[in-house]
């Protein structure tokens, strides 16, 4: 019953708001771009309840997980079963330097970046560029590289059924919506929505590991409990952005036992208060970590490209 409420209180604002901003288009395209914002942020929710749902956590029964983030995954452009096969992947493997690559933000050592090439280094300077990393990131992501499986998956052609029933989904779902209030609505409210929710979705799985003193280790010394409790951050938000994103920010729990469903993540802040100091980055301390983008296994920590220049002109 917690799970359905909290499936209505979502989907619902959500609909009420793209209608509202889809009949603000004849008054005022401000007024419609104003709503755009709460309503990405329903959109976000509704993407923290598919994600539950690919835990097995927000209902008791699999099927109704699986069915409520098959057809969330719709709204979210995210083809469900095969981003919950690579969301378990990177649970899996989440802080480990010898199995990144998959469902994380690509992340190189002060090694690896210093042994790349000139156009390597470029590359991946422009990767981690905010205009990249939140702005065509997101949109890459969520319009293209979520339409078909990646990697080895390509092979398979299993891999291929969750995005392509999906991508068919979205396409009856598009000309069913075009159909009703026309094609103008679709790009003037609906892309915004998803493209604001999609930069708000990348930034918190950002913040969430991509932190200064996150941690990193090679598979020898790397442990999984270590790995959740220290290299997932507790992303303490103000109220109404902890609601809107679903409790999301206490991600270290969350690491540690997937299971507990959103709604119950600030009780286990409340019963285990001993957590709630480790890796917490308060909205102000997030703007920082914007500048990180090298893990330093000698110190310990994630350093800027700004600081790696200084760490080279003191050795020399």
């Amino acid at each position: 019953m917690r799970g359905i409420v909290e499936l209505v209180v979502t989907a619902v604002p959500f609909v009420v708001l793209w209608i509202a901003a889809w009949a603000s288009l004849g008054w005022s395209y401000l007024l419609s771009l104003a709503l755009v914002v709460p309503a990405a942020g329903f959109l976000v929710r509704l993407f923290m309840i598919q994600h539950d749902c690919g835990h097995g956590a927000f209902f008791g029964q699999r099927l109704a997980n699986d069915w409520t983030g098959r057809i969330i995954g719709v709204l979210t452009l995210t083809p469900y079963d095969h981003w919950r096969r690579s969301h378990a992947m990177h649970h899996a493997s989440s802080g480990n330097l010898d199995r990144r690559g998959i469902g994380d933000v690509s992340t190189l050592t002060v090694g690896e970046y210093m042994a790349a090439s000139r156009l390597q280094r470029v590359a991946y300077r422009l990767y981690r560029h905010p205009l990249v990393m939140f702005g065509l990131g997101p949109a890459y992501l969520f319009l293209v590289q979520h339409r078909y499986p990646s990697g080895e998956a390509l092979g398979r052609w299993r891999s291929w059924v969750s995005p392509m029933a999906t991508n068919a989904a979205i396409a009856g779902l598009l000309v069913a919506v075009a159909w009703l209030v026309g094609v103008r609505p679709l790009l003037l409210v609906h892309m915004p929505i998803v493209m604001l929710a999609a930069s708000i979705g990348v930034w918190l799985f950002y913040i969430q590991h991509q932190f200064e003193e996150t941690f990193w280790a090679r598979s020898p010394t790397w442990t999984m409990p270590e790995a959740a409790l220290h290299g997932s951050s507790h992303y303490d938000l103000p109220p109404v952005l902890r609601w809107f994103t679903a409790n999301i920010g206490v991600h270290h729990v969350h690491h540690m036992c997937s299971r507990i469903p959103f709604y119950r993540l600030a009780r286990v802040l409340h019963d285990h208060p001993e957590l709630k100091d480790v890796g917490r980055i308060t909205l102000p301390q997030s703007i920082g970590c914007l500048r990180l983008a090298l893990w330093d296994e000698e110190r310990g920590k994630m350093i800027s490209f700004r600081q790696l220049r200084a760490l080279k002109r003191s050795s020399t």
